[in-house]
């Protein structure tokens, strides 16, 4: 396989001018951030790229500042997808664990994993034996993770209902800084496009839009393909998410033109932070698939590019992680910026939800025409 490009950032800075770096990164990126002060040191033996970037709100008389430190995960599978799943999900369990170590010591408060990340995201192939049996229990599953460093966990995992049939959903587990498991998000829209095959698997979440009230803030998980669906993003600002995760598997021959745009216009539109994780590398599959779309038969997925990122309410964003390497990315959030940018913009006073209820209403009907006005033209003879 060819060498894969690493980032937009590196290029940009190896080839821009000097003189116009600051101008250049200040139109694709909003305002320039602090960087934070991290343990590289401790990422070195992990081959792990370590980022960090503060996020600063206007200093109030009333309020205190309310800062805190997220950490999004995103890295490659450790074995290859023929060895035996209770292998190729130790190995990703240790690996995770150090790097949630490394978590730790950055300060991270609430650190998420990119989808599905206790497996590889073998749904292209539409085969059910092996990849359902990495499917458990999202309050007492293996990989549910244990109180660690008194930070909140969002794990993505492939979810085994057992009370319900033994169903499986895309499922995120929220795990509390007190190890107690606050609650579960389920995915609520499913790709049905190129080699995304997951509706084979699971089905459209039942759960709505949860968000979880934490010591560290308001959380929601907008999971994957809900970040193409801007009613999605808005119904987790409306429940009142400070902070909405985006745990994603995508690969760059389908979607890698959007990224960048999506979790960032979403933070603007709802006036919260949004940070979206991709998971990177090839994974190669025992046997080949095909998805109808006139592609010859293949064995993996395409790659997943990473690239990582945080999107804040007025439209900054961090730059993105690397496109090829594992990676944990640190952003100092002050919650405060969230009303600030509310009062500023407006969004939310001009949002107009009476108007759009009607409409879609009358949406939903099966009688429903299109609001189309069109000329009334006369013939004459």
């Amino acid at each position: 396989m060819a060498q894969q490009f690493t980032s937009v950032e590196e290029s940009l800075k190896k080839h821009l001018p000097e003189e116009d770096k600051k101008e250049v990164f200040r139109i694709l990126y909003g305002r320039e951030l602090e960087e934070l002060d991290l343990p590289l040191a401790a990422a070195i033996p992990l081959n792990l790229e370590l980022k960090g970037y503060s996020f600063t709100a206007e200093t109030e008389d009333l309020r205190p500042p309310r800062r805190v430190r997220v950490g999004l995960i995103q890295n490659s599978i450790v074995l290859p997808t023929t060895d035996p799943v209770s292998a190729q999900r130790d190995a990703l369990l240790a690996k995770i664990g150090q790097i949630i170590g490394v978590a730790h010591q950055s300060g991270v408060n609430i650190v998420c994993m990119q989808e599905a990340w206790n497996m590889p995201f073998a749904f292209c192939t539409r085969e059910k034996h092996p990849w359902c049996e990495f499917a458990e229990s999202a309050e007492k599953g293996p990989t549910t993770l244990a109180k660690r460093y008194n930070m909140v966990i969002i794990s993505s995992i492939l979810e085994r209902d057992e009370d319900h049939g033994d169903t499986i959903w895309n499922t995120c587990v929220v795990i509390s800084n007190t190890g107690k498991v606050i609650g579960k998000s389920r995915k609520n829209h499913i790709p049905r496009v190129g080699d995304f095959n997951e509706s084979t698997y699971y089905m459209e979440g039942n759960l709505g839009h949860p968000v979880f009230e934490t010591q560290f803030g308001k959380i929601a998980i907008n999971i994957c393909y809900g970040r193409h669906h801007p009613q999605n993003w808005m119904m987790y600002g409306i429940n009142g998410a400070e902070i909405v995760f985006n745990p994603s598997a995508t690969v760059g021959g389908l979607s890698e033109p959007m990224w960048s745009i999506e979790a960032r216009n979403a933070a603007i539109a709802n006036s919260y932070f949004t940070c979206a994780i991709n998971r990177v590398g090839t994974e190669v599959f025992p046997n080949e698939f095909s998805s109808a779309d006139g592609r010859p038969a293949h064995k993996d997925f395409g790659h997943f590019y990473g690239s990582s990122y945080v999107a804040a309410p007025d439209g900054s964003r961090t730059p993105g992680l690397s496109r090829v390497s594992d990676g944990l990315l640190v952003a100092e959030l002050d919650l405060n910026l969230c009303r600030q940018v509310k009062d500023k913009w407006g969004f939310r006073m001009t949002q107009r939800l009476d108007l759009y209820s009607r409409s879609l209403e009358r949406a939903i009907q099966p009688d429903f025409k299109p609001q189309i006005v069109r000329e009334n033209i006369t013939h004459q003879n």
